[in-house]
């Protein structure tokens, strides 16, 4: 059988027991600011005194592998697995470097991540490299890394065998008893296995390692490019650190909100209104598809192929095709009308027992990574190998971890809410609110990052993202005063900058170079060439816009 495995794709409040976000930059030591383990000051400086030596840090820049360009440099550095107690256990953050290509030129430090959570970064530079113009290469060193947990750094396992990976779990009375099981034995043998380490693989403390990293670079601030869930965590940065954001562009955005459940939730809301605007695209172009020639017809068209899968399974490249296989592709497809009608077409054809063309089904279930990670996706194939369940483990962690709130402890209220979302949106609504391992999870060490505040950012967005819905993005938009937003009109996929489109790459390259943001918010419209680099984007069956590892079966 086949497997596949897709690239990954996402303050804390001061109490006396919790710890509190890195300590604020003074004016005599703000390159080498570092976190403060307490809310007390007598504590705080005690912290601050103990994490003094992570600051002073040398890191070893050496060549990160053998087919790797000379330029690309990684190191190892040594963060706090739980920055309440620094004088505790030490774990591995691995780091990279491209430097500035006009040393007298350089503004500061970009960091860069591609999105999961659990999808490595430590080859971002690379990506940035091939894709950012030569002016904002002049301008910054490119810093990446695996957060933590993650690849080279300190990687987390589960133990998970590929069919425990599958998150795919649509609800059906039959096998739910099974899929409770399935959730509760994740969530067990994540705890077995990583336990003690678990608990700290989440956004905030990744943003913590962001900060101490920026420390033992020597650098006052850092600029920075996230995709994805790289959004979220730049956004809980801000919040964490506000005085020492410099400029940040956050492509696709995720609602900080609705971290996590209502994330992945969105999928399954945001689908319906593409599935709708498909309807009508594919009935426009009956005498080419022939799926019917109103949308009504072309809606009747595909729940009829739907009920047909599920009744026998279509063969489809010597696998069989169920109705839920065909909902959870389209729901990522949709969103680009032209590949899901060329898929459904071919699935029809299958279905009759004609040749089916595999380059359109593979269109249709889609595949790649956001924009700048598609060079990271074939760099990273040198990195060190890690546990083959890592990105589930480290995905499970941030996702269940980050706000355990959300994640009710009573099963039946999944069976619940899944029977309900099924109704309310039939593409998709039972895959994102039936049972997770989160049900099971320990409760969250921190409480949530509520983000808000007045930092300097600028949001792009495409109108159509299966991964993280326009909405998403103008809610982070709202909870961050201080920022403007790109928004793509008719942009299609996930993952927006560099696109070739003049409108969106000019207002955010623009941004890089000068730290001005627009007066307002820029609505650009959609190019063709855009949309098809933005097509190559859409990815099928991940979590909010992640990269998600996933080990079920290639059907389409």
């Amino acid at each position: 059988m086949r497997r596949r495995r897709l690239a990954p794709l996402l303050a804390v409040s001061v109490t006396a027991t919790l710890a509190p976000a890195l300590a604020a930059p003074t004016a005599t030591a703000a390159p080498a600011a570092i976190p403060s383990a307490a809310s007390s000051a007598a504590s705080s400086s005690a912290a601050k005194g103990t994490l003094e030596r992570y600051v002073k840090q040398k890191p070893q820049w050496k060549r990160c592998g053998a087919d790797s360009p000379a330029e690309l440099k990684c190191a190892t550095i040594k963060v706090p697995l739980d920055y309440r107690v620094p004088g505790g256990k030490r774990i591995d953050l691995a780091i990279s470097r491209i430097r500035s290509t006009a040393p007298d030129k350089r503004h500061g430090v970009l960091f860069a991540n591609p999105g999961g959570p659990g999808d490595q970064g430590l080859y971002m530079p690379m990506g940035m490299r091939d894709r950012l113009p030569a002016s904002a290469q002049r301008k910054y060193d490119l810093i990446g890394f695996d957060p933590r947990g993650v690849g080279r750094s300190s990687p987390v396992s589960c133990g998970l065998e590929p069919e425990e990976e599958n998150p795919l779990r649509p609800y059906k009375k039959e096998t739910f008893v099974k899929d409770v099981a399935w959730a509760r034995d994740v969530a067990g043998k994540c705890k077995e296995k990583a336990g003690d380490t678990l608990a700290h693989i989440t956004t905030r403390n990744t943003a913590r390692d962001m900060d101490l990293l920026r420390a033992v670079l020597g650098e006052k601030k850092i600029s920075y490019v996230g995709y994805s869930y790289g959004t979220y965590l730049g956004a809980v940065y801000t919040q964490l650190f506000p005085g020492r954001a410099d400029r940040f562009v956050l492509d696709s955005a995720v609602d900080p909100a609705r971290a996590w459940r209502g994330m992945i939730q969105w999928w399954a809301e945001g689908a319906e209104p593409a599935f709708d605007r498909w309807t009508e695209w594919a009935a426009r172009r009956s005498g080419t598809y022939g799926l019917g020639d109103t949308p009504k017809k072309v809606d009747r068209t595909f729940w009829d192929l739907v009920a047909r899968a599920d009744e026998k399974p279509i063969e489809v490249d010597g696998q069989p095709t169920t109705g839920d296989d065909i909902r959870s592709g389209m729901r990522g497809a949709v969103f680009s009308p032209q590949d899901a009608t060329e898929g459904i077409v071919e699935l029809k054809k299958a279905a009759s027992g004609e040749p089916a063309s595999a380059k359109k089904l593979t269109a249709f279930a889609g595949s790649g990574k956001t924009g700048t990670a598609v060079a990271v996706a074939e760099a990273s194939a040198e990195a060190a190998e890690a546990p083959s369940d890592n990105m589930m483990a480290s995905f499970w962690a941030v996702v269940c971890g980050d706000n355990s709130a959300p994640w009710s402890r009573d099963p039946e209220s999944y069976r619940r809410d899944a029977i309900r979302d099924k109704g309310r949106y039939p593409l998709y609504g039972d895959f994102a609110s039936s049972i997770k391992p989160c049900a099971f999870w320990d409760t969250s060490v921190e409480p949530a990052t509520k983000v808000n505040n007045k930092v300097g950012a600028l949001i792009v967005q495409n109108e159509w993202d299966a991964q993280t819905p326009l909405p998403s993005g103008q809610a982070l938009h709202a909870d961050l005063k201080g920022s403007k937003m790109v928004t793509v009109l008719g942009g299609e996929g996930h993952g927006v900058y560099p696109n070739g489109n003049a409108c969106t790459d000019g207002t955010v390259t623009g941004y890089l170079l000068t730290g001005k943001l627009p007066a307002k918010d820029v609505t650009c419209k959609a190019t063709a060439g855009s949309n098809a680099e933005a097509r190559k984007n859409q990815k099928r069956d991940e979590l909010p816009g992640s990269p998600l590892a996933e080990r079920a079966p290639d059907r389409f």
